[in-house]
């Protein structure tokens, strides 16, 4: 058995990463570099760091035919690939947020993964806002059955009331399904898939949300640890789901979250203690 130290180590492996110019993208790009992949990086503008990465493609992940061209621009085999890229609803176009942090995101992964040897991996990005997934499944699965960015779309435009609170929820929701719906299959290929639900993060999405919904709205996702994410505590998050560390865990969704969902069920709890003590 390797020590752990090696394990982690991405030596001799190229990585993928889209939204790498920015937020947790970009600081996963600077991780993998640093533990000795070969890099490449998507976004819709270069990234501006001191350690770009050795590849750089343009992709618009709201734009089919470049997620295409994309696609075909990244060089040789895909050991690992993280998909970081995404909008908030704070942009105020709930059919372009799910065509970026779904549509595109699943085109752009299923048009990889023919390219992925055994060992590879995929780890996706979905958030906290994501929690109710379970008790969506009904009418996320609708948009999950869609075969194309077209399809997609026009289930879109038939269900505006799965887009009402800015299609946020739901492009996150479908991104931790649609991991959940093909872990079997890409398991027989000894493909792992695996995803994180961040909380509230220094980002950009972070600067969309605060100008959208103000500050207070911010402050209400109050941590156990009494503070946001930075970038760096997602992105290693993400690269030890990537690893050969994580050789067994596929399948599975971390709440990077600072506590909030566990916060939140000891609540429930207490309130049902509570209620039955007082019957």
């Amino acid at each position: 058995m390797s020590a752990l130290d090696e394990l982690v180590r991405y030596d001799g492996r190229h990585a993928v990463v889209t939204g790498c110019a920015s937020g947790i993208g970009a600081a996963v790009a600077e991780h993998l570099t640093a533990l000795g992949a070969r890099v490449t990086g998507l976004d819709l503008h270069p990234p501006a760091g001191t350690s770009p990465p050795a590849q750089f493609v343009r992709v618009d992940l709201a734009d089919p035919e470049a997620v295409t061209a994309a696609a075909a621009a990244v060089d040789g085999e895909v050991d690992a690939l993280f998909n970081v890229a995404g909008v908030s609803s704070g942009i105020g176009d709930a059919e372009l947020v799910v065509r970026v942090n779904f549509l595109g995101t699943r085109q752009f992964t299923e048009a990889l993964t023919d390219r992925m040897p055994v060992g590879a991996s995929i780890t996706n990005v979905s958030s906290l806002a994501a929690s109710g997934y379970h008790e969506n499944i009904p009418l996320t699965t609708g948009l999950l059955d869609t075969a194309s960015v077209a399809e997609g779309v026009r289930w879109c435009a038939e269900n505006p009331e799965a887009l009402a609170d800015g299609g946020y929820r739901l492009s996150k929701e479908a991104i931790i399904l649609y991991g959940m719906r093909r872990v079997a299959e890409l398991g027989a290929r000894g493909i792992r898939i695996n995803c994180t639900a961040p909380g509230v993060t220094e980002t950009p999405i972070l600067d969309q949300l605060r100008a959208a919904y103000g500050q207070r709205y911010l402050d209400s996702f109050t941590t156990p640890l009494g503070r946001v994410s930075d970038p760096e505590e997602q992105a290693a998050v993400l690269v030890f789901l990537g690893s050969r560390a994580a050789s067994y865990i596929t399948g599975q969704v971390v709440w990077a979250d600072g506590g909030i969902l566990a916060q939140r069920c000891a609540t429930t709890m207490l309130d049902s203690v509570a209620a039955q003590g007082s019957r």
